[in-house]
């Protein structure tokens, strides 16, 4: 299993980034996927889920501002972040549900 995260970088507040997961050595059109994320000093908070069908659930915190996606022909998990807070100041990963292998995940830091 590997789980390359991408796409994170320096934003202003209110800005937008769109991150990128690329996964392999699982079956990733079956699987329910992830993203979490975890800010210095912080518990590990889990982000969005999408099911293999479509469904999308996220925390209340980035609802209205984050679309969760995947390509599964490709084997890739998106994150598409709307009007960036500080708040969301952390490394995200895209675990899939219930596994224990996580990737180095991509830093986003939101400040003026």
């Amino acid at each position: 299993v590997q789980l390359v995260e991408s796409g994170g970088g320096l934003v202003q507040p209110g800005g937008s980034l769109r991150l990128s997961c690329a996964a392999s050595g699982f079956s990733f059109t079956e699987a329910i996927m992830t993203w979490h994320r975890q800010a210095p000093g912080v518990a590990r908070e889990w982000v969005a889920t999408m099911f293999p069908g479509g469904a999308t659930f996220y925390t209340d915190s980035v609802k209205g501002r984050f679309t969760i996606s995947r390509d599964d022909d490709n084997g890739r998990l998106y994150l598409q972040m709307n009007n960036l807070k500080p708040a969301d100041t952390a490394v995200y990963s895209c675990p899939a549900a219930g596994s224990t292998t996580w990737g180095q995940g991509t830093q986003v830091t939101v400040s003026s």
